[in-house]
């Protein structure tokens, strides 16, 4: 089933500046092959239930096996029947404020 995530993984108790660790996490997310996109505060995820959990999976433990404390925050979206959402939902918006 189509679903549409946006997730922060996100370490604890290694400094202030966090783009070393944040970059390992979109690492593993884009190298999944699945539709995704980084913004500064979440990444959002498009697949199948399962692809996008195992990609969830993967990107929170490389963060976890490191004994690095690690935070998970996730919103789903799951639209049965739609696929491209991630697109999809931007470009009506778009389209109704005429850009």
């Amino acid at each position: 089933m189509n679903t549409l995530i946006a997730v922060a993984i996100a370490p604890f108790g290694v400094g202030n500046e966090l783009a070393q660790e944040v970059a390992e996490v979109v690492k593993i997310i884009r190298e999944s092959g699945l539709p995704n996109r980084t913004t500064a505060m979440f990444t959002e995820i498009e697949g199948e239930w399962d692809e996008v959990m195992a990609v969830v999976k993967q990107a929170t433990f490389v963060l976890a096996e490191k004994g690095i404390r690690t935070e998970v925050v996730l919103k789903a979206d799951i639209r049965p029947g739609h696929v491209n959402t991630i697109n999809s939902k931007i470009d009506k918006v778009n389209d109704i404020l005429g850009g």
